[in-house]
């Protein structure tokens, strides 16, 4: 039995169902959380902390077979210019490790939060719980109602 997270204490508060995926904290990217899940990277979202010149970072939830456009995201959020946060930088401001890092375990700590439009097209995406080594199965439309997330376009796909 996993100990709980945030996020999934999040979820049990708001009654939505979810499955644990557990594999080992030493992986860190979606393509191999999707192998261990048995389920495309497409279903698999990472959370990307994203640098604006001045105020709070963004999270941006993008699949794990695709790349975020910085372009195409500051056109989106009425930004000049965005920069990815280092590794440091997103653990500092999130308190959580990369790897780990999800808007579900960050609600109500002032963060922006966006998920990219191919979610909208799938049941259900896989999430970090909080904690590096542990997804969550939830439904997207819970996922967009608890998280507050607006969906935007600003992904290509990876080559």
């Amino acid at each position: 039995m996993v100990e709980k997270t945030n996020a999934m204490r999040i979820l049990d508060a708001h009654k939505v169902p979810y499955e644990v995926i557990t594999f080992s904290p030493d992986i860190h990217s979606a393509e191999e959380v999707a192998q261990i899940a048995g389920v495309p990277p497409s279903e698999v979202y990472k959370t990307l902390v994203v640098r604006r010149e001045g105020g709070k970072p963004l999270l941006v939830m993008i699949a794990g077979d695709r790349t975020l456009d910085l372009k195409l995201l500051a056109r989106a959020v009425g930004e000049k210019k965005l920069k990815m946060a280092t590794h440091r930088q997103a653990e500092e401001w999130t308190g959580l490790q990369v790897g780990g890092i999800s808007p579900l375990a960050l609600l109500n700590r002032g963060f922006e939060v966006y998920i990219d439009r191919p979610a909208t097209q799938l049941s259900h995406v896989y999430v970090s719980a909080g904690r590096r080594g542990i997804n969550l199965r939830v439904p997207v439309q819970d996922l967009l109602k608890i998280t507050g997330a607006k969906v935007i376009e600003v992904t290509t796909e990876t080559e």
